[in-house]
């Protein structure tokens, strides 16, 4: 992963990004002087004799050589308009150096060395800024203030880039990142300069985390909301609308969701459907928020008649998961968050089974390595399943695989007046998953045991006996997954093998539940 600095001319992307590399004890690159030295012009007498195409064109070798070296990169200013550069800026950590139109015009002045600059520098570099700084927004994991000492500036992008961000891109209808690691709630204010306005939606346990953002953004509207699924109603629905609409948002405005997943599942409707749309910024606070309701642009309310049966599909513009914001979470939200991500183990990547499976507690401590592994990983499965099938489209199970454990889970959370933390309830969604599979002969005793071991070692439920048959079955056919009558399971073929099964005996399905209903609940 290489450190990367984008920016206006004159913001400084030489000095400072030499400076880190020299802090870093790294290899320092600065694309523009590596396309002087192979050409052995300037880049003014570039665009004088062989025009600004061509010069384009060697920028996008010169950013591809640097970004494999693992080194600090300095781009151009106009490297990332290129959408090839872009592209090749995945998984890299992208520093925006911010700098006024007013400073920049005094530090360039009339430096005929910036071809784009000659004459009226003002003008140009106020034309430059109008056309770049959306683009260096969405580009940009840190946003930082260039306007101080290169000292305080090289400090602070350091505190940054040593944190252990890690940074996760989902390809679906509209690009955005999921940026995780300490400290990443930093970022929204970066992400939304162009807003006049922005609306912060979130629990009450979340009121001083809420306050402390709105000091970051422009014009804070902030939203109280009740907690869990409380907040997911057609009540505080219309509520919110009417808050905004009161507020005075305009399309060009936006709504960041802090919370767990109700609250972003809420947060993302109210941005989806307002104004037919407006920015929305995932902030989520929960391991069950990170792992599954944060990514993947689904939002939606609940019905009295079930779970989600409103809602749309509407992506972020980014998802900042931010491990600080998990230091006070009680242990029982912590397990349900670990189900969704054990639940991504099951379905893709083996490797968060392994690591479970060897160090349970690493697992469960939230400040460890661990734990930031498998997290990562499982919002890396969710990535992949949501940028090959956004809407559910596929043919294939595609993002339907993401629903494992799901159809019972759901039923269990609805009978019990979600009072059952999500995670428990697929928790044993999964293990009634396993059991029916195994009844279809698809899935080895061996493999469904394997449900039982990882989830009873993580502290979750593997076992439910709340509800007869025939209420959690009618309940059941409330899944969104259903067709008319007809209940749809997803599940194994193996281990990381998805397959849906339709139109299954009644009577295995029942002999799964009463299996299920046979051991102790954990």
């Amino acid at each position: 992963m290489s450190i990367v600095f984008i920016g206006l001319p004159a913001c400084g992307k030489t000095v400072i990004g030499s400076a880190v590399a020299a802090e870093l004890g790294v290899s320092f690159i600065d694309t523009d002087a590596l396309i002087e030295q192979r050409t052995g012009k300037l880049i003014r007498e570039i665009f004088a004799e062989d025009g600004e195409p061509y010069f384009r064109e060697m920028e996008i070798q010169a950013a591809s050589d640097a970004l494999q070296q693992s080194s600090v990169v300095a781009l151009g200013g106009g490297a990332v308009l290129n959408p090839e550069i872009r592209s090749m800026l995945d998984n890299h950590q992208v520093i925006w150096l911010d700098v006024s139109v007013t400073t920049l015009t005094r530090r360039a002045g009339m430096n005929r060395l910036r071809p784009l600059l000659l004459g009226d520098v003002r003008t140009k570099m106020a034309a430059l800024a109008e056309d770049r700084l959306p683009i260096y927004q969405q580009m940009a994991t840190w946003r930082i203030d260039a306007e101080r000492s290169i000292h305080d500036i090289v400090r602070e992008v350091l505190a940054l880039v040593s944190s252990g961000i890690h940074v996760i891109s989902v390809s679906s209808e509209h690009p955005y990142d999921v940026v995780i690691g300490p400290h990443t709630s930093l970022r929204a204010s970066a992400m939304l300069t162009q807003a006049s306005k922005t609306a912060i939606i979130h629990p009450p346990v979340l009121a001083e985390q809420a306050r402390i953002l709105s000091e970051s953004v422009n014009n804070p509207v902030i939203i109280e909301v009740p907690a869990g699924e409380q907040a997911k109603t057609a009540t505080e629905l219309d509520r919110c609308w009417r808050i905004l609409a009161s507020s005075g948002l305009t399309r060009s405005d936006a709504v960041i969701g802090l919370g767990g997943g109700a609250t972003t599942d809420l947060a993302g409707f109210v941005a989806a459907t307002f104004l037919r749309g407006i920015t929305y910024i995932s902030i989520p606070t929960t391991v069950l928020g990170m792992a599954d309701a944060g990514v993947g642009g689904k939002t939606g309310i609940n019905l009295d008649e079930g779970k989600n049966l409103v809602g749309c599909f509407y992506e972020p513009s980014t998802v900042l998961c931010d491990l600080d914001l998990l230091t006070t979470l009680p242990d029982d939200e912590i397990r349900s968050g670990l189900a969704e991500i054990v639940k991504c183990g099951f379905i893709a990547d083996t490797r968060i089974l392994d690591s479970v499976t060897q160090n349970p507690s690493d697992a469960l401590d939230i400040s460890s390595d661990g734990f930031a592994q498998v997290l990562s990983q499982a919002i890396q499965v969710k990535a992949d399943v949501v940028s090959a099938d956004f809407r559910e489209n596929s043919r294939a199970v595609g993002r339907e695989a993401l629903n494992y454990g799901h159809t019972l889970g759901h039923a269990i959370e609805k009978l019990e007046g979600f009072t059952w933390a999500h995670g428990y309830a697929i928790s044993v969604g999964m293990v009634f998953a396993g059991e029916v599979a195994h009844r279809l002969g698809i899935l080895s005793a061996q493999d469904l045991e394997l449900h039982r071991t990882i989830l009873s070692s993580l502290g979750l439920p593997t076992s439910y006996s709340g509800a007869e048959w025939a209420q959690v079955r009618a309940t059941m056919s409330l899944d969104k997954k259903a067709r008319g009558s007809q209940l749809r399971l997803i599940l194994l073929e193996g281990i990381g093998q998805v397959t849906v099964v339709a139109d299954i005996d009644e009577s295995l399905l029942e002999d799964a539940y009463n299996a299920i209903g046979d051991h102790v609940h954990s």
